[in-house]
């Protein structure tokens, strides 16, 4: 090594000779330590990559609620009376040309599930008649006025710019509750980052591991008996053996031939020592309790809080999907009543959802029993109005 002490100047600004020291040293030790934990952005793309896009218990969650969510139809009530055709019913089952409700529906809660966010806006056309448009959440900036309060919508797509009133007949934010911020929803994913993370993470390791023959990383301790160090050729020679007769799947299992004071010692945790597997699932759970997803609908197996599929499933749309289709079904309904002109309000037909057709069941054999009750009674219990209306 040599050193180069700045005070050892020879006269005239010359560099005093420089004092070299060197050894042969028996060995080193390497310290290190551990780095702060990387973890991605909370934001709409962000999530939309690690998450819905490369994480399969992600995807499988956002959609199981977002095609459950937007396959619920819908039932329109003006007063006490129920409305079978109408014009908003109309537009909710065919927002515009290019999708039908269901899928329109499907993509308002994806963006829900994903930014936390999700926003409307309602067009003109030609002919009269009006259209529901779906904004990416990514491309909208809320507007506010001197006193903070939201105003407007800024939309950008590439190099156009349009700015969209928050008002009936204009535009509509729904945004899920964040702590922190006013004016901006705080998307469900997003509680699950670490566990996003992870469990990306551990895919990502497996895969390496996968392509580097399934061996754990290591390091070649070289200790020879006599003293002496691998020259700069044998050095070479080593490492493109190692590269070249030692690495990818064909090669697993080959077995190492160490000579000459090499020895190969293992410098990570195994998977086993790791208990990968479990911190995997316990990820995946946690992706799935952020989402509102039980756990046994995804097939992730150390679940065991319901007896069955059938309790599962019934759980599911009683404390995620029904909660979250009543939370929109009141923002439109406050949103289209002026554009109408009518006290309209938009509601769930939780009658005609297949998965509460046991519980549904349920009830009408318990109603149906009751020899105490009249017909009429009956019918109000179950939801029903008097026979003939």
């Amino acid at each position: 090594m040599a050193w180069n002490w700045p005070w050892a100047r020879r006269p005239g600004g010359a560099d005093a000779s420089v004092e070299t020291k060197a050894a042969q040293a028996a060995g080193f030790v390497a310290l290190h330590r551990e780095a702060e934990a990387r973890w991605s952005r909370r934001d709409y793309a962000a999530l939309g990559r690690e998450g819905f896009m490369k994480n399969p218990v992600a995807h499988r969650a956002v959609r199981l609620v977002a095609e459950a969510a937007g396959a619920v139809p819908w039932l329109l009530y003006e007063g006490a009376r129920e409305h079978d055709a109408h014009p908003v019913l109309d537009l909710m089952a065919r927002p515009n040309q290019r999708q039908a409700g269901g899928s329109f529906m499907e993509a308002l809660y994806g963006h829900l599930l994903l930014a936390g966010n999700a926003y409307v806006q309602m067009l003109e056309t030609g002919t009269g008649t009006r259209e529901l448009h779906l904004l990416r959440p990514d491309r909208v900036t809320v507007a506010a006025d001197a006193a903070g309060w939201p105003v407007a919508l800024d939309y950008r797509e590439g190099r156009a710019r349009q700015r969209i009133a928050l008002e009936p007949g204009a535009a509509l934010q729904l945004g899920l509750f964040h702590p922190l911020d006013d004016h901006y929803g705080f998307a469900p994913l997003g509680a699950a980052l670490m566990a996003l993370d992870t469990h990306n993470q551990a895919a990502r390791w497996n895969k390496a591991l996968l392509d580097n023959s399934a061996r754990p990383s290591g390091a070649l301790v070289y200790a020879p008996k006599e003293g002496g160090n691998l020259s700069e050729d044998q050095f070479d020679r080593l490492k493109a053996e190692l590269e070249q007769g030692y690495g990818g799947v064909a090669r697993a299992g080959r077995p190492l031939l160490l000579e000459g004071g090499l020895d190969w010692k293992a410098m990570s945790l195994s998977p086993r020592d790791m208990d990968f597997m479990a911190a995997k699932n316990g990820a995946a759970r946690d992706i799935a309790l952020a989402l509102g997803v039980p756990p046994m609908l995804l097939g992730i197996p150390g679940d065991n809080t319901y007896a069955n599929y059938q309790e599962a499933n019934r759980a599911f749309y009683r404390l995620t999907v029904l909660p979250l289709v009543g939370r929109v079904a009141k923002e439109f309904s406050a949103w289209l009543e002026p554009v109408f002109g009518a006290p309209l309000r938009l509601w769930f037909d939780a009658d005609a959802i297949e998965g509460l057709a046991a519980e549904r069941e349920a009830l009408w054999s318990r109603v149906g029993a009751a020899d105490f009750l009249s017909d009429e009674e009956k019918r109000r219990a179950v939801g029903y109005g008097p026979r003939g209306e």
